[in-house]
């Protein structure tokens, strides 16, 4: 049996270069509450994890 993969954390930047869009857009949608949803960690980074971005990006698939 293998062990279990973390969820890889992404930053904001990495997640703006996979899914290419101008980092305006992307900050847009966080305000909007239209991107994937986000962790705030205590020291204010803000991260998203792989899963919820694969999920956020399925759910664009089917409203196409």
């Amino acid at each position: 049996m293998s062990a279990p993969t973390r969820d890889e954390m992404l930053t904001i930047p990495q997640v703006i270069a996979e899914i290419g869009v101008p980092k305006a857009t992307f900050y847009r949608w966080r305000q909007l509450r239209k991107g994937p949803r986000a962790i705030k960690l205590p020291n204010g980074a803000v991260r998203i994890r792989r899963s919820e971005l694969e999920r956020w990006l399925s759910g664009l698939e089917e409203c196409a």
